[in-house]
This record gives C-alpha cells, sequence and structure tokens, in this order.
C-alpha cells in the first residue's frame, strides 16, 4: 500500500487513477488478509479491536491529543 500512496504522490501529481485505484484495491484485500490472520493468531477479536482504537481516538479527540506522537497521549 505504501508504494502504491508513494507513487500517486511521487508519479502521479497527487491524482489518482482508475489503474491505480484498482491496484491499491487489490494491495488493500492482502493487509486485511494479513491482518485478519494476525488476529486470529493473537486471538483477538477485530470487531473488539476497532472498538478499543475508536474509543481511543475519541479519546484523544476530546481532549485535544490527536495531533503529535506517542500511544501514551
Amino acid at each position: 500500500m505504501a508504494e502504491h500512496a508513494k507513487k500517486v504522490i511521487r508519479d502521479d501529481d497527487c491524482v489518482l487513477t482508475d489503474e491505480r485505484r484498482a491496484a491499491m484495491s487489490k494491495e488493500l484485500g492482502d493487509v486485511l488478509w494479513y491482518v485478519a490472520q494476525l488476529a486470529s493468531e493473537l486471538e483477538l477479536d477485530l470487531d473488539e479491536v476497532a472498538s478499543e482504537n475508536l474509543e481511543k481516538l475519541f479519546s484523544r479527540q476530546r481532549r485535544g491529543v490527536l495531533s503529535g506522537s506517542g500511544d501514551d497521549r
């Protein structure tokens, strides 16, 4: 995915072509497969992972710390 995103910026003047969009869709499918496999191996529920991530982001938004770096903000 990162390679395709880089190419959109570097090679395509930030224009997302239909061809690039299709290629990125295929890559996203692969990314989803890997994430599902990792969750399965770690015995994690993807719904719970997603919910916890949303809660974390909403908390950061409420506290005004969405920007920046570090997990404990």
